[in-house]
């Protein structure tokens, strides 16, 4: 056993949506510094190509911007179009994007629920689906694609807010992701998921400036996820470690899920 290559992603192509902020902007800040050719979606054009650029720079691998809004199916279809125009296969598709939106059930307002689960579980298919002639261009027994969806622990349990269309939707990709997963993977592209906790990132900013004493306190390890925990793991499911992975839902959580502080 090669343990030296054992979790190498050098030279990969990956694609990272949501990727110029949050996790999204940690996953392909591990890809580039492993080696890897990273290319980055997100609706903010601007910031898209600064975080590109700045990734770039550090090295040692590449990242590339092409902005695109996810919400749109058109936008999805521009955006495999030009990634096919730059690559002749994707080896890594870390599905990441999404939305969230959190209001007491009397007033919750439809069009919301609408727009997080189309981004959050609908436009995944939509992308995965559109994505797939990349992903099977290369891939064998031997060395499969791997598709990561980015899912939640609200997606697994019933979470303290009132996010319903949040966890409606991430449990919902929890379960579509592995239905895919059986159905795909001998076509030589593996599905899993990768079900966070907390992390700084814009979406749970409010929630860790208001109750971040309060999170760690419950969980066992009493911190919240860094960069190295998300993108070491979309790193052992893109490489050899992974590669007998598929279907998987792997909580990076900090034992959120199992913790009994509270009890």
């Amino acid at each position: 056993m090669d343990y030296k290559s054992l979790f190498d992603v050098k030279d990969k192509v990956v694609l990272v949506t949501g990727g110029s902020r949050g996790i999204g902007e940690m996953i392909a800040t591990g890809f580039v510094a492993a080696g890897s050719k990273v290319y980055i979606t997100s609706r903010s054009a601007d910031v898209c190509y600064k975080v590109a650029k700045e990734l770039s720079t550090q090295g040692p691998g590449q990242c590339i911007a092409i902005p695109a809004d996810l919400q749109k199916k058109s936008e999805i279809e521009r955006l495999v179009a030009e990634l096919s125009q730059k690559e002749d296969h994707l080896d890594v598709l870390i599905n990441n994007a999404g939305a969230n939106w959190n209001e007491p059930i009397e007033t919750y307002p439809d069009d919301a629920f609408e727009k997080v689960v189309n981004l959050n579980l609908k436009r995944i298919f939509t992308l995965t689906q559109a994505c797939l002639p990349l992903l099977t261009a290369k891939a064998s027994r031997e060395n499969t694609s791997s598709v990561i969806n980015i899912g939640s622990i609200d997606g697994i349990r019933a979470p303290p807010q009132e996010t319903y269309a949040y966890s409606a939707s991430k449990g919902g990709l929890h379960h579509m992701s592995r239905h895919m997963a059986g159905k795909i993977g001998y076509k030589g592209v593996r599905v899993n998921v990768i079900a966070p906790g907390a992390f700084q990132s814009k979406m749970m900013k409010a929630t860790l400036d208001k109750f971040h004493d309060q999170i760690v306190s419950k969980l066992a390890v009493k911190r919240i996820g860094s960069m190295e925990d998300i993108a070491g793991t979309c790193i052992y499911l893109s490489s050899r470690a992974g590669q007998y992975t598929n279907g998987a839902t792997v909580t990076v959580d900090g034992g959120a899920v199992v913790s009994t502080a509270n009890l």
